[in-house]
């Protein structure tokens, strides 16, 4: 349409929400569907941070806070920072927003121009090359296969950086592989990042407490402190604390880059939901005794998943280090036929066939920006993702 901004033709809906909604109409339209699209986990939130929500709206803390969030808030983060990562944020260098996503649209709305660019490691979070090509600024996707971890490598980070490198986005562990970076991993790419003075780092943290198999979280800031003062380190209490409804995300990071996120902020939603920030002060602060238990559940998810597709003709599944996806390659089905004749020419004719076919909904690796893969969810009832592995391995075995 002709009234439209121009800026709009850079960015597409979010594939993974795409994949949500149109799984939750075909089952509102009667179709037996497996939904193994979204990104959430299927736990209650625990019954004291809904306790502490309701006890702040009988208080009537209801109304606006202050915009980069309340004091108490940003003390629990500070607090939360200096606890589990060893980074000292004082509260002017703290910003609450609406979710994680936003305060990444902040970071990037207030720092990119046009020319700059971004390095983004894939397979990546669907939305980071989004709100940089929004920022008129240019995505550069830096392909980190399977055969590499799906992690990003020194020598190719170093090969990527040019004069236009203004960010690095790192995510660990990872939206969609569940890759995870060790401490020496971090610090190979820190020695990269030490030559490199203009590069600033955009850590997105947001499953750090989804982690197996004694797996050690580290964040860059951390292991490298010189980097410190270029380094923003996004988390949120969506994953780990089960919140995702509630939208709050969070940021450490220099004060004057905060300061202009703050400015952002207050010039689009202005403060993140009061009751929710009352929530979070709970989550951060409460027990933590329910966070290994659900990642014991999530462990044995992965398991179950991992087996079941490497038990599928033409898939091959490696095992993730945390949060709660697999990103299996589907390139041993690509060429092959349906049972009606139709042939598989990428992963995103394959994710359509087991939709099509079987019901399962999932998200094409394309969406992530490396293909030929696609992402399972498995933050979903045993049961079901048995019964939804059962169905991806009869659509494999009918493909010819």
């Amino acid at each position: 349409m002709a009234f439209l901004a121009e800026r709009l033709s850079r960015i597409k809906p979010s594939p993974t929400l795409a994949a949500t909604d149109r799984a939750r109409a075909l089952k509102a339209a009667g179709k037996d569907i497996i939904g193994l699209s979204a990104g959430e986990p299927d736990f209650d939130t625990p019954a004291n941070i809904r306790a502490a929500a309701k006890a702040a709206i009988d208080k009537g803390d209801t109304r606006y806070t202050d915009t980069g969030g309340t004091p108490a808030l940003k003390q629990a983060i500070s607090a939360k920072f200096k606890r589990e990562n060893g980074l000292d944020y004082a509260p002017n260098q703290i910003i609450v927003s609406t979710g994680g996503k936003q305060v990444l649209f902040n970071a990037l709305m207030a720092t990119l121009n046009s020319g700059d660019e971004v390095l983004i490691p894939a397979p990546y979070w669907v939305t980071y090359p989004d709100i940089v090509a929004l920022a008129e600024a240019t995505p550069i996707g830096i392909a980190c296969p399977a055969e590499y971890g799906f992690k990003l490598r020194p020598a190719d980070l170093d090969a990527a950086i040019t004069p236009k490198t203004k960010w690095l986005i790192l995510n660990s562990p990872s939206n969609p592989s569940g890759a995870a970076y060790t401490r020496a991993e971090l610090r190979a790419l820190a020695d990269v990042l030490l030559k490199h003075p203009q590069v600033w780092i955009l850590t997105d943290d947001m499953y750090e407490h989804v982690l197996y198999d004694d797996f050690e979280f580290s964040t860059i800031a951390q292991v490298e402190p010189k980097l410190y003062a270029r380094t923003l380190t996004l988390n949120g209490v969506s994953k780990a604390y089960c919140m995702t409804g509630w939208r709050i995300g969070y940021a450490g990071g220099p004060k004057e880059l905060i300061a202009a996120m703050t400015m952002l902020q207050s010039q689009s939603t202005s403060n993140p939901s009061s009751v929710s920030q009352a929530a979070s002060v709970e989550a951060l602060n409460g027990p933590q005794d329910f966070i290994p238990k659900h990642n014991a559940i999530f462990k044995e998810r992965r398991d179950l998943v991992v087996s079941m597709l490497n038990q599928a003709p033409g898939l091959h599944c490696p095992r993730p280090e945390g949060a709660f996806y697999v990103y299996p390659s589907c390139k041993g089905v690509i060429g092959k036929r349906t049972p009606d004749g139709k042939a598989i020419a990428d992963d995103t004719d394959f994710i359509s066939y087991l939709l099509d076919v079987e019901g399962v909904a999932v998200v094409q690796g394309a969406a992530f920006g490396l293909s030929p893969h696609f992402r399972i969810s498995y933050a979903t009832a045993t049961e079901v993702l048995e019964k939804a592995c059962q169905r991806i391995q009869r659509a494999c075995a009918a493909l010819r």
